[in-house]
Parts: structure tokens; sequence; C-alpha cells
């Protein structure tokens, strides 16, 4: 890796171990939306073991439950590509591997660049990110704010994206973003970096739950939470009304229709909920609308729209700052295609000047997003003006390496690697079907039925 001290070895990938891990957040229904009402976060997990048996790389991609067992599939038939390949070539060049995954030519069928295969694809390459940084020794937002900005312009893919960025706008970009990292890295290890949390806004919970979660937020220093919306007016417009006078006028509020309507409807919906204040609305419709957004951000303005969590690659999210189509980019550090290709929307953002507020709502993805903003705020944007990462208080304790919010931000993660290895109990314990845990639900269920 150019700039770095990458020792010489000749281990090579010798396992590519996948796991169905999933949890029962329906029950409180922690996560749901008006789309997804009953939500089990889940995980197709992969953990990348070498030859020497030293350090590993975890990755995964996050889902909802159901079909995740087909994600996990997915992750699988990418195994030939990875086993036997030389620890130190993929560590000092990822986009290798990236770049072989993306452009096989019988995968490529199943996608291109989309959907459960390019997700797959991502769990894998974020897996490689995670074992390089464990071998440079450093948390991976530090690995890329220190690797020289001609390296990574080697890791971007800028097929279908050259005329919106080319490689000489991104190595601009980039060494513009060196000019005081330093400072800026001793400032986010000082501070940390801004937070919003959804955990109040779930559309199953209870206007008390959300009313005491509200303003549990604001005494824990959240300058903005963020409320879903979106399946009855009524119900929307008093929860609205009770979460405002719960947080006050001085709290940002974003709201959340997660893809349920059209646009004409995202319009008048919006509308009618402006009398709280809301920040944005993000998703208000199909995440490959990208004209139907750029009309709806025309009709609900003063208030922002954002989205992201949804866009399959860099394609659309090039297509939508074009169109002029949103005020808030959020990347997602497991929809696309991994680090690489969250470099190329990072850069996109930047030079569209559209923040980045990425999406975290689902496990381990504020472990792994935190680590793409804090690089962006070192050493491309160098700034956290009107940019927060969302946080979710939902199953950190299963990460050996959790994220950590104090006084609203998030702490600055110190540990090496990309944050996203789990305790091996709870590989074991969670794991579908026969985990302890869905073992003993199943033993039940047979017991019940008896």
């Amino acid at each position: 890796m150019k700039g770095t001290q990458l020792s010489a070895t000749t281990a090579r990938i010798s396992a590519v171990d996948t796991y169905d891990i999933r949890f029962p957040t329906s029950r409180e229904l922690d996560g749901s939306d008006a789309m997804n009402p009953d939500p089990d976060y889940s995980a197709a997990y992969v953990v990348l073991r070498t030859s020497d048996g030293g350090d590993e790389g975890h990755g995964f991609t996050f889902t909802i439950g159901r079909g995740n067992d087909v994600q996990v599939a997915a992750i699988d038939a990418l195994r030939p590509h990875v086993l036997g390949r030389s620890v130190a070539e993929l560590c000092a060049d990822p986009g290798t591997l990236y770049r072989d995954l993306i452009g096989d030519s019988q995968l490529r069928w199943l996608g291109p660049e989309k959907g459960v295969m390019h997700m797959a694809i991502g769990a894998v390459v974020n897996a490689v990110w995670d074992l390089a940084a464990k071998k440079e020794g450093k948390p991976l937002w530090q690995l890329l704010a220190d690797a020289e900005p001609e390296w990574l312009v080697s890791q971007i893919d800028f097929r279908y994206i050259a005329d919106a960025l080319d490689p000489a706008q991104a190595l601009e970009l980039l060494r513009r973003g060196k000019e005081g990292a330093a400072e800026r890295a001793a400032e986010l290890r000082r501070r940390g970096y801004p937070a919003y949390t959804t955990s109040p806004g779930w559309l199953g919970y209870s206007d008390e739950k959300l009313t005491r979660l509200a303003k549990e937020a604001v005494a824990d220093g959240f300058t903005q939470i963020k409320l879903k919306v979106g399946a009855d007016l009524a119900d929307d417009i008093r929860r609205c009304r009770a979460a405002r006078a719960a947080i006050g006028p001085g709290i940002r509020m974003a709201i959340d229709a997660n893809q349920r309507w059209n646009v004409a409807e995202a319009v008048d919906w919006t509308k009618a909920l402006a009398e709280f204040d809301p920040y944005w609305i993000e998703e208000p419709t199909s995440p490959d609308d990208v004209l139907g957004h750029a009309t709806i951000r025309r009709g609900v303005s003063p208030v922002k729209v954002a989205t992201g969590e949804h866009v399959q690659n860099r394609i659309v999210f090039k297509q939508l700052l074009q169109a002029g189509a949103i005020d808030v980019l959020q990347l997602d550090s497991a929809r696309v295609g991994g680090v690489n290709e969250n470099l190329a929307i990072l850069l996109l953002a930047a030079r569209f000047g559209v923040p980045v507020c990425p999406h975290a709502g689902g496990v381990g993805l504020c472990e792994l997003v935190q680590h793409l903003s804090m690089f962006d705020y070192v050493a491309l944007s160098g700034t956290t003006e009107d940019r927060v990462i969302e946080f979710v208080d939902h199953l950190h304790e299963h990460f050996l390496d959790p994220a950590v919010i104090t006084d609203g931000r998030y702490r600055t993660p110190s540990a090496p690697g990309f944050s996203a290895a789990m305790h091996p109990a709870s590989l074991d314990t969670y794991h579908y079907p026969h985990g302890s845990f869905w073992a003993d639900e199943s033993a039940r269920h047979q017991e019940a039925g008896a």
C-alpha cells in the first residue's frame, strides 16, 4: 500500500467462512417503519481467514430477516475469487479484488452492480479492508486519511461516472483534503463526530415511548432525531406533534417515509407535516426515481430531501447529484460494493458540494459508517457542518469494537480494522437456524404444537 509499511508475507487467504446471523428485533418493533413493520435485523457475515493464522478480515451486509440465506449464498458464490490470494497483495491493493468481482462476466448478469450480488461483493470487499487496516495497525478511517491521494484514486472505478468526476478531479479534491488533515484528526480524536438518533422514532412505538425516548435523546446531547412516517397521515401528525413538543424548537427533527409514497403524494404529505419544521424528508419515493426526487425537492422546499440507503451504486448517486434531486446524500456502508465504491460516492458528493449523512439504521452499520464519515472530515470535505451520522441504539454489544456515543457524538475508533468483527459467542448464538437462540426457539415451537 503506497505510503504505508505493510510487511511482506507469504500468507494467503485459506478460508472464506459465511454465517447467516439474525436477531429477533421484531419482537419489540425495533426498526419498524412504514414499509418494514416487523424487521429482524440480520447480517450476511463473512470471515476471511489466512494460512498463517494471523489477522482475519470481517465483513457483512445488512438485511432484515427472510432472505438473509440468499444473501449468504451470494457471498459463497464469490469464494473462488478470494481463496488462495496473497494477503500482502490483497491488502496492498483491495481495488484489484473489487475490479475482479464486479467484472466477473457471468456474475455481472445477476446485476450488474446492483442487488444481492453487489451487496455480497461489498461484504467481501469490506472484509478485505478490515484485514488491511489490521495489518497496518490502524482503524480504517485513519488508514484512508493517511493514504496518498494517488493511491486512493487508484482504488476507484471511474466507469460510468467520469462525466461527473474524473481521476484528475478526484485527485485534486483529495490533495486539497490533505491540507490541515493532521489538525482535523486531532480535533476528531478530541471531540468525536456529530450524530443523530432514530431510536425514538420507530413506527411501531407508542406515543409514550416516542416521547420518553425523544426527551432522553436531547438529554444525551443529540441535536437531531428522526421519526418514521408514511403509513397514516393522522398518526404522523399526532406523532410529529408529540415529538416536537418533547424536543422543543431548537432540535432538528427529520422524517423518513422509507419509499412509501408516489411523487405527488410525497409532496402533499410532507407539506402536511411542514408545521412541525422537519429538517429533511428521507426516502420519499422509490430510490431509483431520480427525476421523482428532483420534483419532490422542488415541491417541498425548504424541507430538504435526503436519500441513499437503497441507492444501488455510484451511477445512481451521480444522477441524483447531476439532477439536483437531493440536499443530503445518505451513503450506506453495506449496500454498494464496499469501501472502494463508497470512496467514489464520497468524492462525487464533495464534487457537487452536497453533505453526506450516512445511513446506519441496522446491525453493525453504525460501526462501519463512522469510519467513512471520519475519513471524509479529516482528508476530503474538511467539515462537519450540516453533517451527522445516524445512530440507533441496538445490538452494539455483539461487536468487539462497538460504536460509542458521548454527548451526541461518535467517539473516534482507535482499534485497528473496520470495527466489523462480532463476538464469537454472538455468532454461535444467533447463527440461523442452528445457533443456540434459534434452536431453542424451534424446540419451544415444537413443544407448543405437540
